[in-house]
């Protein structure tokens, strides 16, 4: 699934090329995947309006509208949003075509069919995207460790578990999960109640610096973003841990290890993650 340094680079490379672009019409191939309003209603909605930009939440991507609507997308696991000629391949499980006053088009295709969208109307609340439910942004000024330490510390899942809950940190999964701990030196097992406040401050550090960091590794082109079809991210050469089980660590040259925590496979060091 893309995490957040996924979609903001999806949302920087996007953004740019639909901005004051109108919707000129809609093909909707698959109205199961517009989960708010009904499919009818979304394109009578949002066909003629003009796209004023976009935003990024956690890991949903919200194209605005001029009339003040809000186009809410979550990717999902194999969910991706292309910007392409109207003579380009069509891929398959191509699920939504947005055709757009330049001529070009704004294609969601989704493999596992996960994805979702809803429209949530000028000044409307949006109680249906689950978007209300997050936690903080990893750059909020109130990510503190005063914020984690209360969360946190009556919680007895592990603190890779407590990361991954998106009420208390916006947009980290299971990648950046474990590069941030190991970046922080704490053992993803560590019971989240056992963690101490310099702990919690040092992971507070640790959360946008590691994501700012990815995101600018992560840097694409329209250009290349088309070429690669939008699934070509940057970050692989620069993960430290994550994927990398049986390899030397980055830092003590120790063999960095793997097991299951919550469903989800977890990297560390036993050295330098005590």
């Amino acid at each position: 699934m893309p995490e957040l340094p996924e979609v903001e680079t999806i949302k920087r490379v996007i953004e740019l090329q639909i901005k004051n672009l109108r919707i000129d019409d809609i093909i909707i191939n698959r109205p199961e995947i517009i989960e708010y309003p009904t499919a009818e209603e979304f394109y009578t909605s949002v066909k003629g309006q003009k796209i004023c930009g976009m935003q990024r939440r956690g890991k949903f991507l919200i194209i605005l509208l001029e009339n003040g609507g809000r186009i809410i997308l979550h990717l999902r696991m194999t969910g991706c949003l292309l910007l392409t000629p109207p003579n380009y391949p069509t891929e398959k499980h191509t699920h939504i075509i947005f055709k757009l006053g330049s001529g070009n088009e704004l294609r969601f295709s989704d493999t596992r069919r996960f994805g979702r969208l809803w429209l949530v109307g000028r000044d409307k609340e949006d109680t249906y995207s689950g978007i209300h439910k997050l936690g903080l942004e990893p750059f909020d000024e109130s990510l503190t460790a005063e914020y984690l330490n209360e969360k946190c510390k009556n919680r007895k899942k592990t603190v890779k578990e407590c990361l991954l809950e998106q009420n208390i940190v916006a947009g980290i999964g299971n990648i950046y999960s474990d590069e941030i701990l190991f970046a922080a030196g704490v053992h993803p097992k560590r019971r989240a109640n056992s963690l101490t406040f310099d702990e919690w401050k040092h992971i507070a550090v640790i959360i946008p610096e590691r994501l700012n960091y990815f995101i600018e590794k992560n840097r694409l082109t329209a250009e290349e973003y088309l070429e690669t079809k939008g699934q070509d991210y940057r970050n692989t050469p620069f993960l430290q841990i994550y994927g990398h089980a049986g390899e030397p660590c980055p830092k003590c040259g120790d063999t960095l290890c793997k097991m299951v925590i919550g469903g989800r496979s977890s990297v560390y060091c036993q050295n330098c993650q005590k």
